[in-house]
């Protein structure tokens, strides 16, 4: 029998998570993210650069008042928030599809404790100047034709790989 959402008892895991947002414009998938960052305990997230409405009625939709929950907050440049989250000790991981990006389900994550999940815009992915100053470039193994996936789709599967191990 499905339990019902007041006997929900939330998992927990061991990991800081931090989720950093380039350029995402679109309500519909930043309500998804905050979604998806409130189910894996995800401590913030940062938009950078260009961010959607949080005020957009698709968003608020999409998110079910997670919104409201998760912090969050607005960067104008990403380098700069980057190089602060390495002085506070975080491995950045860019989740993008480059020559040199190894499988999600190959990295060893266990022994991560403060993580911070780089996830790219809807069309163009993470710019090459963010990529450089990342520690990790990861990507999910995909099987179809298609060589992209929704941001969201993707980052669900990568906050699920992050918060296993």
């Amino acid at each position: 029998m499905q339990l019902a959402h007041n006997h929900h008892k939330p998992s927990t895991h061991n990991k800081e998570i931090i989720l950093v947002c380039e350029h995402m414009t679109s309500p519909a998938n930043a309500g998804s993210i905050f979604r998806l960052a409130d189910a894996f305990g995800v401590k913030e997230i940062i938009f950078c650069g260009n961010q959607p409405d949080t005020r957009s009625s698709r968003l608020r939709k999409t998110a079910r008042n997670t919104e409201k929950t998760i912090p969050f907050r607005v960067s104008d440049t990403i380098k700069n928030t980057l190089q602060e989250l390495h002085d506070l000790s975080f491995t950045s991981i860019a989740l993008e599809i480059t020559s040199n990006s190894k499988p999600m389900s190959t990295v060893d994550f266990s022994r991560l404790d403060k993580v911070a999940l780089i996830i790219g815009a809807e069309n163009i992915g993470i710019t090459d100047e963010t990529l450089e100053q990342c520690n990790n470039i990861a990507h999910i193994t995909m099987y179809g034709i298609n060589s992209s996936m929704n941001v969201a789709q993707a980052t669900g599967i990568a906050l699920y790989e992050l918060t296993r191990s």
